[in-house]
């Protein structure tokens, strides 16, 4: 019985050193953990990698991982190294609200770029705002940041429709067209560019003789463009990203019409141009970033040479030319390592106080003067018009 004893005892203090060993262990592992997670600084991503918006996504993810390789190469922010963590939301709003989510409560991000579409962005809002999270978008709603005093904690890189359809109204009036035919996209950027162009339309004198929609996933528009048609106006604008765009180029093509095609911003990459054709494409005309014509502009230009950097930069990691979607998580990265920079801090308020300071930024998408008024930056000089010719841009003189 007492031998029994004598190795239940044996035993017990056994068992009380290992379990004090793994203790002391877990301890030394955590502290060795603690301190390499609190030399990174985390930033989320989400973006439309995959599915049909993946022409929007593909080159941001790219345009991020080069940045950050960059910043870490020389020192990362505030001594830390900046890591990227980027989920693919597939172009769905619920896939977002899902990485939005898991970004701030699993991942403990300090910011997030993205989403790369206006409806994915909008839906994602709510999640920001409750977490006070500073998200910077990469789409182009004009909703995404207004009104500012319900979005404190989002910023928006694109230019705005707003400014996209200002521009297209300017250059109507100077061709002297008066009535126009509109073809919109039925999802969120289709319906804040089609609210812009009947917004502004009075003011620049212009009527609209055609209010046609279309669906996401419609592969055959010959319907709308004969009643257009029919009306015989002096343009027609399509709002809207691909494929819808490139499809209504060959319906146009395919029925005939030679009235003057205007597109959006939406569909300013060499992508636009293989889906539509390169004869249905021919002579189309849109508002555009100065990055797909950065070769054209003057040597006077303060964009040119960070663009052209940034291109071979892209190329040289790549092998294919950057888009100007690319720029968008450029400069949505820039922007926000300036702030972390300003404020010395990655506090969710430190950063937007920082955000809302930064005046004269270049940046691929335009110079950059932000605000507590102003989330976005830019104005309708951040674009200029280009043309499709032989395939490739042209820069369109004004």
């Amino acid at each position: 019985m007492r031998k029994n004893l004598k190795i239940l005892l044996v035993l017990f203090l056994l068992a009380g050193l290992v379990s004090t060993g793994c203790k002391k262990k877990s301890k030394e592992q955590q502290a060795k953990a603690k301190p390499a997670e609190e030399n990174v600084i985390k930033i989320g991503a989400v973006f439309s990698v995959t599915g049909p918006a993946s022409f929007l996504g593909q080159p941001e993810k790219n345009t991020a991982l080069m940045v950050v390789d960059e910043i870490n190469k020389s020192g990362g922010l505030l001594g830390k190294k900046v890591k990227l963590i980027v989920y693919d939301t597939e172009g769905q709003e619920q896939k977002a609200v899902m990485a939005v989510n898991r970004l701030i409560q699993k991942d403990k991000v300090v910011a997030i770029i993205g989403p790369s579409r206006s409806g994915t962005t909008l839906a994602v809002i709510p999640i920001v705002m409750r977490a006070k999270i500073p998200l910077i978008s990469c789409a182009a709603s004009r909703k995404i940041v207004q009104p500012v005093s319900e979005r404190k904690y989002v910023f928006t890189v694109p230019q705005l429709d707003t400014f996209a359809v200002e521009k297209l109204y300017e250059y109507f009036n100077k061709k002297g067209y008066k009535k126009i035919a509109i073809l919109t996209v039925n999802n969120g950027f289709g319906a804040s560019g089609r609210e812009q162009l009947k917004l502004l339309a009075p003011k620049y004198g212009i009527e609209i003789v055609a209010d046609e929609i279309y669906g996401p996933k419609d592969t055959d528009m010959t319907a709308q463009l004969t009643k257009i048609k029919g009306l015989n106006p002096d343009a027609i604008v399509v709002w809207g990203t691909n494929p819808g765009p490139a499809v209504i180029a060959r319906n146009r093509l395919q029925l005939g019409i030679k009235t003057p095609l205007f597109m959006s911003h939406g569909v300013a990459s060499k992508k636009f141009i293989e889906l539509a054709g390169k004869d249905a494409a021919e002579g189309i005309i849109l508002p555009a970033g100065r990055l797909i014509v950065a070769d054209q502009l003057p040597d006077t230009d303060p964009q040119k040479k960070l663009l052209l950097d940034y291109i071979a930069k892209y190329k040289a990691r790549y092998g294919s030319e950057p888009s100007t979607f690319g720029g968008h998580a450029y400069d949505a990265l820039h922007l926000l390592f300036e702030a972390i920079r300003r404020a010395k801090s990655t506090n969710g308020d430190k950063i937007v106080a920082a955000l809302e300071t930064i005046k004269n930024f270049p940046g691929t998408g335009g110079i950059y003067n932000l605000s507590p008024q102003d989330h976005e930056g830019l104005s309708k000089d951040a674009f200029v018009l280009v043309r499709i010719h032989n395939g490739n841009w042209e820069l369109l003189e004004e």
